[in-house]
């Protein structure tokens, strides 16, 4: 894996090998039955100094969603270059998250019944799913901010927060969708950019976008 790598501080080559041996468990045997132990075993170092790294299994979940984001980040950028249209820009956001989510597929039941919880630390709303959250609405952020568009600036503001619990509406369906290729959840996804491309241009009305604004503050709120 390191060999075209630049030289890294024997501590970061350590690091990174425990990261990969626990995706590759969470992979393989799922959250549930993947623990330190077996990780430290798989990455060649003592379960003393797998915790010294990462103090808990769910700190190395975090370490995979922040892994995942920046492959995201990657795809979507360069698909938003090839895009103008606000709806179109936000349509390539979600469409390379799904992309680069379906190699966890098949682990990705385990990991939501670990996360349902709102106390747990690996739900995608908790203070310790923060840094991957951000990463999320900052792409968000990008799609709304780089299109050309008459939105008002607190609706363009407000909408990448939005989206983000969009998005992770549309990842839970997509999850647990058994249909070809998750056709039914591309089916949701469209009915869904269809309705915003009516709706947008609508929020510029005062009494619309009074209530626009309340509706995203609230869906803001949660995320918060």
């Amino acid at each position: 894996m390191f060999e075209n790598e630049a030289p890294t501080p024997k501590s970061a080559r350590t690091r990174a090998r425990i990261s990969d041996a626990a995706i590759a468990s969470f992979l393989e045997r799922g959250y549930a039955d993947t623990t330190m132990r077996l990780i430290a075993e798989t990455a060649g170092v003592s379960v003393g100094n797998a915790y010294y790294y990462f103090p808990s299994k769910d700190h190395l979940v975090q370490e995979l969603y922040v892994r995942v984001q920046r492959e995201h980040g990657d795809a979507a950028r360069t698909a938003l270059a090839r895009e103008r249209g606000l709806v179109d820009r936000l349509r390539a956001v979600v469409d390379t998250g799904l992309a680069t989510l379906q190699p966890y597929r098949s682990a990705s039941s385990g990991f939501l019944t670990a996360m349902i919880s709102p106390d747990s630390p690996i739900n995608p709303l908790s203070r310790e799913s923060g840094a991957a959250r951000e990463l999320t609405v900052e792409l968000f952020r990008e799609a709304v901010d780089g299109a050309p568009h008459r939105l008002p600036d607190d609706i363009a503001r407000l909408l990448p927060d939005a989206l983000f619990i969009a998005y992770l509406a549309i990842v839970l369906r997509w999850t647990y969708d058994s249909s070809t290729a998750q056709r039914d959840t591309t089916r949701l996804a469209d009915a869904g950019f269809r309705l915003l491309a009516v709706a947008l241009p609508f929020v510029r009305v005062p009494g619309l976008h009074t209530a626009a604004r309340e509706l995203l503050t609230l869906v803001a709120e949660v995320r918060a």
